[in-house]
């Protein structure tokens, strides 16, 4: 993809992988299990952020694991992700920012997993982030500034850049 201005160009700034379990205990450890064994990264822990009586689930307690991605560890994944969407997504998977969300119902369709009794079946929710250079100045804490429009990424623009990176295939339903 040529740009006239290397600030223009999209990039894959991170991929978030994320499994929720709704519980903490052994079902957790599990699921990190699963995250180390498709990431190579060491999960960190989610914890709840309000207290939900009727799930039984308390402000604080831990529900889930989350590994991030950047760089060649972005790309190799999401390689392995698309492989088992079949390279395709539909459009609706991009928000209006350019942001793209997909889930996997279950890790054993990875290549390199197989599947353990002991461990069950987990599904994960995969994030990806999608933006250009210079946009830290919108997140930054001292003297943080809007973009320009045409510094932000459209829903467009992240679905080409997608399907020139990945050689993936974006539907509309």
């Amino acid at each position: 993809m040529k740009y006239e201005n290397s600030m223009r160009k999209p990039r894959l700034v991170k991929c978030v992988v994320n499994i929720g379990v709704g519980e903490g205990g052994e079902k957790l450890r599990k699921a990190f299990d699963v995250l180390e064994m498709l990431t190579d990264q060491k999960p960190v822990e989610t914890l709840a952020d309000t207290t939900n009586a009727e799930f039984g689930i308390r402000e604080g307690q831990p529900i889930g694991c989350k590994v991030t991605l950047r760089k060649k560890n972005a790309y190799d994944f999401l390689n392995k992700a698309f492989w088992v969407k079949e390279y395709s997504l539909p459009s609706s998977s991009f928000d209006d920012h350019g942001n793209l969300n997909f889930g996997i119902s279950d890790y054993t369709d990875f290549e390199e997993a197989s599947y353990d009794p002991e461990i069950g079946v987990f599904g994960m929710d995969i994030s990806v982030e999608i933006g250009r250079k210079g946009e830290r100045i919108k997140h930054r804490r001292k003297q943080s500034k809007s973009l320009p429009d045409e510094q932000i990424m459209t829903k467009e623009e992240s679905i080409s850049f997608m399907e020139k990176a990945f050689d993936l295939e974006v539907y509309e339903r």
